[in-house]
């Protein structure tokens, strides 16, 4: 696959800003392993566990707050946050491709191509300005805190989806010197990252690079990926911050597709090709070579000014991304430039805390449409070439008045103008379209003790739909040369949400519950045809309803250990409950197809010393159905999946572990297409990977 020359410059030109910080990261005391919680950080602009723990306490709904860096194993985004209520992740290929993120069902219906949430790095958006995502350019390995935002809970100017906002927050060179990771396990996959950080003064600076490599567990499923990200931040006078980011991606992935349930039961490894039934001799993936080469340079600038009574942050960035995306039918090429700033102001007065905040995006899009060969993979006639242009200018005020000591009502509102231009490049058809609403939240927080707190709000959300479903292309896989493109009108997806909530601590044990019910007018339907190609986007034509029940618990259990090696049980455990459904129309009391009704994660590790070790579970205890109809015979089948992993710390710099995952071997699926209605002799779904065990070591220096 070829890359453009100017990411390459790009990546010259990270490395060659972060030589500083190599040579000077020698001098640097090395810190405390907790000092990435973030209680002695004193970079300017850098993570904090404690300001953003007094931060999400003021939400009055659902939010999370995890730390990578304590995790054993840190490869994937799933590693990440596997023990997040209301956070459901679901593998495509088990790598570093593009899993399904689902946060309250929005978006469940976009992948291969991600929307719903509003991605953040360090507090600055990381989606084009349509919306859309490619999620495997995240990087969790280089992040102190990742912050999710639930919902209406988001407090971002331009969030305002029913999905909310993820927010990864990096690490500076004041959380420590330099670190070395190493990862390999099975399928022919490792991993890499050497880090390096420096902090003289008032400046600080720090560089990270990684590299991934997955030989795949089905056939053609090899993927790669690599990363550079760097910041530099200092102080420039009493109260004024300032923080610059530079960062390069490149994500290569082969795609092996689908294929029927029969055929993953009982060859869970193959694709499309293996055989020679008809759907093997006209969909053939080693032929038709879908894959994903997608690589992004991004650039990017806080300033904070900070006084007694009144903090402002401007924020700028800039980003262009080059997406080859080849499914089995067609190669979708988008060339995307894309800016934003964003200026948010906090204070106080009296009884009163007040927040304002402006943001605007702008993206510029080329995209070109070639139908796929079905001999060789090859690009053969263009059908299909737009020139797309994506704006949003969002407003944001919003306002905490403290009744008493234990109450405290909040009031929201954003107001969002956005755009979605599209054109055909050779005086073909064009599509404008613009919408403008308000999206507001009034909420109560009461904590009646410090360790206690529970919550009400009652919300709206809104989102536009992305230029992935605007912009639609149908290629016959007989005959290529029929290929057509167009654009398809389409509406805000609008919801209004109640929820309520609350979390706490007992003893050694922490605990957080939110129950919430979205009715929601429009919902964007993505469906794919018989070969689990997508093929388009409608909004429903009559209400739905998100409803569920997000609950998570981890900490230590009390008088249990052991007398041949004295320690404690520590224990996470996370289920979310998602009853997605049609309250009218054609689908009228289905569930919607795309998200598990419950998922439960869960771990239990006796400690002692300089050990971890114990089992995890990952169980989707009921069926769900593929498709809207919800075909009897066509569901995606329950499982159960044990893991097993040990950690072992030989001082405060090195540690060493061992993971096994579905340790039983079982078969499943762990994810798949979804559509209007389904059979089971269609190709719909993913194989879930195999057993597989995997080493590593994380060095501190």
């Amino acid at each position: 696959m070829s890359h453009p020359a100017l990411p390459r410059t790009a990546l010259s030109l990270a490395l060659s800003m972060a030589l500083p910080c190599l040579a000077l990261a020698a001098d640097v005391t090395v810190l405390d392993a907790l000092t990435v919680s973030g209680q002695r950080q004193t970079a300017p602009l850098g993570a904090s566990l404690e300001r953003e723990q007094r931060r999400l306490a003021r939400v009055p709904g659902a939010t999370n707050l995890a730390e990578p860096q304590r995790e054993t194993r840190l490869a994937t985004l799933r590693d990440a946050l596997d023990y997040q209520p209301g956070i459901v992740i679901q593998d495509f290929f088990g790598a570093t491709d593009q899993p399904r993120l689902n946060i309250r069902g929005s978006g469940i219906q976009s992948n291969p191509v991600n929307r719903g949430v509003l991605l953040l790095q360090d507090g600055l958006p990381l989606n084009e300005a349509d919306g859309s995502f490619v999620i495997g350019l995240l990087e969790p390995r280089n992040s102190a805190l990742i912050s999710t935002r639930r919902g209406a809970n988001a407090t971002s100017p331009g969030a305002t989806t029913l999905g909310g906002e993820l927010d990864l927050q990096s690490l500076t060179g004041a959380d420590e010197s330099a670190r070395l990771r190493l990862d390999a396990g099975s399928f022919g996959r490792y991993g890499l990252q050497a880090a390096a950080g420096m902090q003289q003064g008032d400046l600080d600076g720090r560089v990270s690079v990684s590299q991934d490599q997955y030989d795949g567990y089905r056939h053609h499923s090899a993927s790669h990926r690599s990363i550079v990200q760097s910041n530099f931040g200092l102080r420039l006078a009493d109260g004024i911050e300032n923080r610059s980011y530079l960062s390069w991606s490149d994500l290569t992935f082969e795609i092996p597709n689908v294929i029927p349930k029969a055929r993953m039961e009982d060859d869970p490894r193959s694709v499309l090709g293996d055989g020679n039934t008809p759907q093997d001799r006209l969909l053939n993936i080693y032929r038709r070579n879908p894959h994903r080469d997608t690589q992004q340079l991004r650039i990017a600038n806080r300033t904070q000014w900070s006084g007694e009574r009144l903090r402002q942050e401007l924020g700028v960035y800039a980003q262009h991304t080059d997406d080859d995306f080849t499914d089995p039918l067609s190669h979708t090429l988008t060339a995307s430039d894309t800016l934003g700033a964003q200026w948010q102001l906090d204070g106080n007065w009296q009884a009163l805390d007040y927040r304002l905040g402006l943001g605007w995006s702008h993206s510029d899009m080329a995209r070109e449409l070639y139908a796929n060969s079905p001999q060789d993979g090859r690009r053969l006639q263009r059908y299909g070439d737009f020139d797309l242009v994506a704006e949003n200018f969002d407003l944001l005020a919003g306002l905490d008045w403290h009744l008493a000591s234990a109450w405290t009502l909040v009031a929201e509102t954003k107001w969002s103008d956005v755009r979605r231009d599209a054109r055909s490049a050779n005086a073909g058809p064009r599509l404008d379209q613009d919408w403008n609403y308000f999206t507001p939240k009034l909420g109560l927080n009461w904590t009646p003790t410090p360790d206690q707190r529970w919550y009400a709000n009652i919300s709206r959300s809104h989102e536009a739909p992305t230029f992935w479903e605007i912009v639609s292309g149908t290629v016959s896989p007989a005959n290529p040369a029929m290929a057509r493109a167009e654009l398809v009108q389409l509406d805000v997806q609008r919801a209004s949400t109640v929820e309520l909530g609350g979390q706490g601590r007992i003893g050694a044990s922490a605990w957080s519950l939110a129950l919430y019910r979205s009715e929601v007018d429009d919902e964007l339907i993505s469906t794919s045809d018989s070969l689990g190609v997508k093929v388009g986007t409608y909004n429903y034509a009559n209400r739905t309803r998100h409803q569920g029940i997000e609950l998570g618990l981890n900490g230590t259990l009390p008088g249990l250990s052991l007398a041949a090696a004295p320690g404690e049980f520590a224990y996470r455990l996370a289920w979310t409950l998602s009853d997605f459904r049609f309250r009218g129309g054609e689908f009228a009391g289905n569930r919607i197809a795309g998200v598990p009704l419950q998922v439960l994660g869960g771990e239990l590790l006796y400690r002692s010393g300089a050990w971890s070790a114990g089992p995890n579970l990952r169980w989707i205890p009921r069926d769900t159905p593929t498709d809207h109809a919800n075909t009897a015979d066509n569901y995606q089948d329950a499982y159960a999946l044990w893991g097993f992993k040990v950690d072992y710390r030989v001082d405060e710099q090195l540690s060493l572990y061992l993971q096994g995952e579905n340790l039983s071997d079982e078969v499943y699926a762990s994810s798949f297409v979804i559509r209007n209605r389904a059979n089971a002799s269609q190709p719909t779904f993913l194989s879930g990977n195999g057993r597989s065990l995997g080493v590593g070591l994380n060095y501190r220096f």
